[in-house]
């Protein structure tokens, strides 16, 4: 499996708990690609993974050439430069203004003069359309203004690759619109790979590319939005009609509850 960012056969669990299954994924620039599936399916643990704040039991995950997880600590760090991350949320630093959020990675990862470092995150904060708001502190920001924010932060460094991690929770449709055009748009103008981790269907469909589903840590099907809308894989159809009974499960698996209270069966 070749591409800008790939996953081969990445298996990762805690002692005897299994998160991935030997995932494969591939992830080109100029695309978009969303994570979907329920909570606990592994979605996070791959951005996590990919980052190298986690580490792999087996396979292997190959950034522009590089794998991630043979480099020493400082080429980890280099390599980290050249990802954008959208934390759920946003992550503001809650003491910095708006402006000073965006400036931070360009401060730490760079030796640019000031004045260029201010033009350079007025035009970042243009690209958003909150320059007008550069000096507002982030309890100033509504939600939607300061998923904003940090959207202009994570691409400061025009990096390309960017990873966002529930980008529309807890936004209200307007702004989940705003947020969601703006992925697409910064997308196709750095031409950059973008992963977008979402449970929201509808949004992240009219953005993507291409769609990876996730259930108990496997990929249950994938394919372009349309091609999932189509499919009448049980997986995706309980995912997508929100569906309480099908393969994917509620309950984690566990011993019956009688047991577990001392019960008789």
């Amino acid at each position: 499996m070749t591409g800008f960012l790939t996953l081969d056969s990445v298996r990762f669990g805690y002692g005897s708990r299994v998160i991935l299954h030997d995932v494969s994924m591939r992830f080109e620039r100029g695309k978009v690609v969303a994570l979907i599936g329920g909570s606990g399916s592994g979605k996070t643990t791959i951005l996590r993974l990919i980052g190298g704040q986690l580490c792999p039991q087996s396979g292997r995950i190959v950034f522009d050439g590089r794998d991630v997880h043979a480099l020493d600590r400082d080429e980890l760090y280099r390599l980290r430069r050249r990802m954008g991350m959208l934390y759920q949320f946003g992550a503001l630093f809650t003491d910095l203004t708006a402006f000073e959020n965006v400036a931070f990675p360009l401060r730490e990862h760079t030796d640019l003069p000031e004045e260029m470092i201010r033009d350079l995150v007025l035009m970042k904060l243009e690209a958003v359309g909150l320059r007008g708001a550069a000096q507002f502190g982030t309890s100033q920001l509504s939600g939607g203004m300061a998923r904003r924010v940090a959207l202009a932060r994570a691409i400061a460094l025009d990096p390309p690759l960017i990873m966002y991690d529930e980008p529309f929770a807890g936004l209200d449709p307007v702004a989940l619109a705003t947020v969601a055009r703006l992925i697409r748009r910064l997308n196709d103008s750095l031409d950059c790979a973008s992963i977008v981790v979402s449970h929201d269907i509808k949004d992240a469909f009219a953005i993507a590319d291409y769609v990876y589903l996730l259930a108990q840590g496997r990929i249950a099907a994938c394919g372009t939005p349309e091609e999932m809308r189509a499919s009448d894989d049980p997986n995706v159809r309980q995912f997508l009609e929100g569906q309480v009974d099908g393969p994917i499960a509620f309950h984690y698996q566990a011993k019956p509850l009688a047991a577990d209270l001392g019960l008789p069966a």
